[in-house]
């Protein structure tokens, strides 16, 4: 009688193709994500932006009250000493606040920087 020996070899490990399937899924996810987190960094940018617009704002309606006139500019607002009204703004994305002037009639505040546009906070 012959007995033939029915053990098969198994061998582990993947496929080829499954390999390449999940390399085909991890990038359909990533160029899916990359976008997303990309959006909400912009807008991140976005309202930090605006808070220090709204920071300066504030800041020179008080300055305004105080000192009984009708306009504010950066210089008058920001630095070290006490009787500044902020201490200091820091730029999100390369944004330069030192041109800004705040006149009492004004209802917004807008700076304007290449990486993100235009930003504006209605007073």
């Amino acid at each position: 009688m012959n007995i033939m020996n029915n053990t098969k070899s198994t061998r582990k490990g993947f496929t080829l193709v499954e390999i390449m399937i999940v390399v085909v899924i991890i990038g359909l996810l990533a160029a899916m994500a990359i976008p997303a987190f990309s959006k909400v960094r912009q807008q991140s940018r976005i309202k930090a932006v605006t808070n220090n617009l709204r920071q300066i704002a504030t800041a020179s309606s008080q300055y305004m009250l105080d000192k009984g006139v009708t306009q504010a500019g950066y210089t008058d607002l920001v630095g070290t000493d006490t009787d500044n009204y902020i201490r200091s703004v820091s730029p999100v994305a390369g944004e330069d606040y030192t041109g800004i002037t705040v006149i009492q009639s004004q209802t917004q505040v807008s700076i304007t920087a290449t990486s993100f546009g235009t930003v504006t906070y209605n007073i």
